[in-house]
Formats: structure tokens, sequence, C-alpha cells
């Protein structure tokens, strides 16, 4: 017998932080009429951001979803989406709702059996497996597994394309992230200044964001799936690349961790860009801030005034529902005309080939602000939009997550509520 209780999985103050049972289910009709459209008889979903995202926790399973009028679904005469779980049975059934979940909940079976499983569900056909993100080794053990229904379709671009578009209840985790947010660069403004290390400073911005609910975990789907939500970097950490492709590397502390903050200390004059990410209930905010201790030079201060501007242009393109890849060329254009073509978004040969990129639950969410990106960013899309300057003795630039609604692009992030630019007394 187990001898906990649901009760004992809460949020602040008992607060119960389970996706709504009306999220799930409108997530999983929403998958079921896409598979229809494009004639794919289901999606057997295993990625653990995207069992979140439909069946409300990362548990050790499946979460089978059958098109609309297909084999298994209601409309057929079936059951509708079945989680199959390994582990936690129990929890996998409350992070789903309980007795209210959109979905059944069942033992995985074996292997070797799940074929038939499925068909005695109903279905007729292999579902769609996620190719495109989980890796090579497993999709291929349950692509072989299903043979005996057919060939396995890819349902990566289908469920990227779902999540595009946020509801309102994702778009509130995310206003409710960027409050934590701002207190993450209050804590920075607080503890830094002349002879702080990068890592100190970071570690006061973690020790807020953890202490609100943070998991741990920046989820992103590009491999290696890696990244430091909190990069600080002092004078010349600022321009040194690392394997991540952003505008800023970092040190990193070690080889091993070699990107994002490591032991350089704040100098004086230096710039100090302070990118900081939040999740709430794993949903990403995504901003940038610059920090001096004493003034930035005149220089310094005229190269953030063009990432400004820069940032301005890109935000205004999206604002028309004019295509991502028309941002990307209109900021790229006015970078180069203000002189920034050799240091926009690092230094050749370590350019980074994008000023924007979509945020959610994962941090590399499509679509980007770069070239072969030919849509708009859908009403209900969110996006941190980034232009940075990139030199051999610092980094500077802007960013805050952005959101496009009925009435155009809207600032989630601090936006005018926390200074571009904050000094360090001396």
């Amino acid at each position: 017998m187990t001898s906990w209780d649901p009760s004992d999985i809460v949020g602040p103050d008992g607060e119960d932080w389970r996706v709504p049972v009306a999220e799930l289910a409108a997530r999983q009709n929403r998958l079921a009429e896409f598979l229809a459209e494009v004639g794919l008889p289901g999606a057997l979903i295993q990625h653990p951001v995207d069992l979140y995202y439909y069946g409300g926790g990362r548990q050790d399973g499946s979460l089978f979803v059958p098109a609309q009028g297909a084999g298994g679904s209601v409309e057929a005469g079936g059951n509708g989406p079945v989680a199959f779980v390994r582990r936690s049975f129990k929890r996998a059934v409350w992070e789903a709702g309980g007795d209210d979940a959109p979905h059944m909940t069942k033992p995985f079976p074996r292997l070797s059996t799940l074929a038939e499983t499925l068909r005695d569900m109903g279905a007729t056909s292999a579902p769609a497996l996620q190719f495109g993100e989980a890796p090579g080794s497993f999709t291929s053990r349950f692509a072989s597994a299903l043979a005996s229904l057919g060939d396995c379709s890819d349902v990566t671009h289908l469920i990227h394309r779902q999540r595009e578009i946020k509801s309102d209840w994702e778009i509130e985790q995310m206003d409710i992230g960027a409050s934590v947010q701002i207190r993450m660069f209050e804590a920075v403004q607080a503890v830094g200044g002349e002879g702080v290390s990068e890592l100190d400073m970071v570690a006061a911005a973690e020790a807020v964001s953890r202490s609100e609910g943070f998991g741990g975990n920046i989820q992103m789907r590009r491999y290696p799936l890696q990244c430091d939500r909190g990069v600080i970097v002092a004078g010349r950490a600022g321009g040194i690349p690392s394997f991540f492709d952003s505008a800023v590397g970092g040190t990193g502390p070690h080889p091993l961790s070699g990107m994002g903050s490591g032991f350089n200390r704040v100098k004086k004059g230096e710039p100090v860009l302070v990118d900081l990410v939040h999740a709430h209930r794993g949903y990403m905010v995504d901003a940038t801030r610059m920090f001096v201790s004493g003034q930035l030079s005149e220089a310094w201060q005229q190269r953030l005034d063009d990432m400004i501007t820069v940032k301005e242009e890109v935000v205004d393109v999206l604002d028309q529902g004019l295509p991502c890849s028309e941002a990307w060329d209109k900021g790229h254009a006015l970078a180069v005309e203000l002189g920034y073509e050799h240091h926009l978004m690092g230094m050749r040969p370590d350019q980074s080939r994008f000023l924007g990129h979509s945020v959610g639950l994962q941090l590399d969410e499509s679509p980007v602000v770069a070239a072969g990106f030919d849509a708009p960013l859908p009403v209900g899309g969110t996006m941190a939009i980034e232009p940075k300057a990139v030199y051999g003795d610092g980094s500077i630039g802007s960013e805050d997550t952005w959101v496009r609604d009925e009435e155009g692009m809207r600032p989630i992030t601090a936006d005018g509520a926390f200074p571009w630019v904050t000094e360090w007394d001396e």
C-alpha cells in the first residue's frame, strides 16, 4: 500500500498547481482535430514536455490520442485518449485530474502487446510518433512494436504547431513568471557591484526563482538540450562564444559547463549583461538587462540604444502580422546600416542568425525571427526578442518576452518596468 496522499503534492500555501482539466481536454480535442485534418489516425505522445502539456504530468508512460473520428475515438465508439503509465500510476491519475480527467489511465502493457492493446481499443492503423524530438533508439523500438498496425508517421511538427498558440491560462502563467523575474533582477542589483563574481550574482537570482517554485530544469528541443537559465557575463566574458547557439556564450565555471556565468568579477565601467529565465509551472519568460559599476561609456550606451532601435523594428514588423523572416530581414538590415554587421548576435565566425525565439514550456520553440520562417507569429504566440551586440571586451543588448494578441504585440516581461541599465554605486 502506498503511504503518500495526493494532498502531499501542493504549491505554495496549499495551492493546487495542476493544469486545469479544461485545459487538458481542449488540448487533446484540438490535437485530435489536427490529426484528422492531416490524415493521421492518431498519436502516441511520449516526450516528457508533451506528456505534461496534454496529460498534466510527466510520468513514465505514453498518451494515445486518436484522431477525431478514427479508430479508438469517441466518435468511432472508442474511449478516446488513453494514458499508459509505468510509474507512477497513482500520481499520473491525480495529475490528470483524478475522476475528472479527460482521458483514461491504464497500466502500461508489455511492449510486445502494445499493438494488440491499441487494436482492442479500436485502432486500425499505427499512431504517429515523435520522431523529431524523442531519441531515435527509443522511437524505433516503438515503431517496431507497432509494425503490425502499419508504419508510424511523424507527429512532431503538428505538436509544435499546436503549441505555438498559447491559451489565456498559459499567458497567465507567463505573466506571473514575469513578476518573479523582476525580483530576480532586483536581487542582482542588491548583491552586485565591483568585485562581485558572475556566479555570486546568478546565485542571488536563482534563490528568488527557486523559492517561487522553479523546478530546476530549462526544457529545450534542440540537442544537446542544455542551457543555463541565468547567464550573467561581465566585461570580456561577454565576448566569449560557447557551444550554445546564442549571441552570448560566457565562460561557464568549467569546460563541461562551458556556457554562462563563471568566476569573472565585475570591473568598474565594464558592461555586465544579465540574461535571466524563470519558469512558472513550466512556462518560461526570458529577459535581459544591463548593469554596470559606475557608468557605461558613451560607446557602450550608443550600442545599447542601437540594439533597442533594432528591437523596435522587429516588434513593429511582427505587430503588423508580417512573416518572422521579414522581421529578421528588416532587423538585420537596420543593424548592418547602424554598423553592426560583424557584431550582431556574436562575432564572426560565431554569429547566431536570429533576433527572436518563441518560448513556452521550452526555451527554443517555433517560430523564430530568422530566415526561412515565412509565417507570422500567430495570435497567441509568445516570443523573446533579443538583439545583442558582441565585442571582444563585452556584450550589450536588450530582451523581453512578448505575446501577440488581437491588438498586436504586448510585452509580458518587464519592458519599461525595469530600466535598461542599472548602475551600481562605485
